[in-house]
């Protein structure tokens, strides 16, 4: 039977405009901080530019797959902000998953408009600005080992998801959203995306070993935030290739159970969605509704037909080659016009 992918995106309904618009301000404030250390750290040449592209292809394609998780009827699935820190970096990380979630948003109506800077924050900065550099890091800078990536992995990952799903739960606070009592929320959301957090640690761990075992300089110019010097085209192919099996295949393999978030939002409500309480939701569900080519990665014409999710796992993925790698190369450009002169 043919399902849908299902993400834990916020929606734009779990949000004030003040609360997302703030939010939406902070997210634009890292990218922006985190464009300024790219140029002022050289962390960007011509060799990590194809990285970062199929990086952030990969993060989308794995978004695609909800596993399920054991004996609660939710899913789960890759936030991808910790396994992008770990191979590009910290901030070369934060640019790759803002173009997946923006990419996500506004082509496959997979999160609000309002609410793609909590979005960002929650499952992108939490992990990334936080766990990666007080806990992966420390870790794996005492040396590789497969023992080590897997603790550095799933600890930074659990550390990551539970200040993220934390977030959801004070964002939708602040916004007054009363269908979603702190105490009921955060006693579901915590739990859940800890289950979810241990899977997403063992994936990451998989890909360092992975890419520690065939071009291991790439994770060694990442723990010390510089520019690989050497050709990472066998890595890239490979990953590519992934992409493309991932995207365009096991996407169709994904739980059609609700993922950590809808689960516990149908925990306190009966219902996986709320209605949106403000105008700007509402406004901003429109402008989606309008640029969504594959809403929910299905066809709008035929939702049912598997051929849709095989499809927007490979235009999306696409997108994000495009975005993410396009973004890293006009940095790179105005560095190299910036030194010219």
């Amino acid at each position: 039977m043919f399902v849908t992918p299902v993400m834990m995106h916020m929606a734009d309904a779990l949000l004030s405009p003040g609360v997302g618009l703030s939010m939406i301000l902070v997210s634009l404030f890292a990218l922006g901080y985190s464009v300024y250390r790219i140029r002022k750290d050289h962390t960007l040449t011509e060799q990590k530019i194809p990285v970062m592209a199929v990086m952030a292809a990969f993060v989308f394609a794995a978004q695609m797959i909800n596993f399920t998780i054991p004996g609660t009827g939710s899913s789960g699935h890759l936030c991808g902000g910790m396994i992008l820190a770990a191979v590009l970096g910290q901030y070369p990380a934060v640019l790759s998953l803002s173009a997946v979630l923006l990419i996500q948003c506004l082509f496959f109506a997979d999160g609000g408009l309002l609410a793609i800077g909590c979005n960002v924050f929650n499952m992108g900065l939490c992990a990334i600005l936080v766990a990666y550099p007080l806990i992966y890091k420390p870790i794996m800078k005492r040396g590789f080992s497969n023992a080590r990536a897997f603790v550095a992995s799933i600890l930074a990952c659990e550390v990551g998801l539970q200040l993220g799903a934390f977030c959801v739960v004070l964002q939708t606070l602040l916004s007054g959203i009363t269908a979603l009592p702190f105490g009921a929320f955060v006693a579901l959301m915590q739990p859940i995306h800890l289950a979810i957090g241990l899977v997403e640690g063992v994936i990451t761990a998989l890909v360092v070993i992975f890419i520690h075992n065939t071009r291991p300089e790439l994770l060694d110019t990442a723990l010390e935030n510089k520019s690989p010097t050497v050709s990472a085209k066998r890595v890239v192919v490979i990953l590519a290739a992934a992409v493309v099996v991932i995207g365009g295949g096991l996407s169709l393999l994904a739980s059609s159970n609700p993922d950590g978030l809808e689960w516990s939002i149908a925990g306190v409500t009966g219902d996986t969605e709320l209605e949106a309480q403000y105008p700007a939701a509402e406004a901003a569900g429109s402008v989606v509704n309008s640029t969504a080519v594959l809403p929910d990665y299905a066809f709008a014409s035929d939702a049912e037909n598997p051929l849709g999710t095989t499809v927007s796992g490979l235009v999306g993925s696409a997108f994000c080659v495009v975005l993410a790698g396009g973004a890293a190369w006009v940095i790179s450009l105005t560095k190299k016009k910036s030194k010219a002169h």
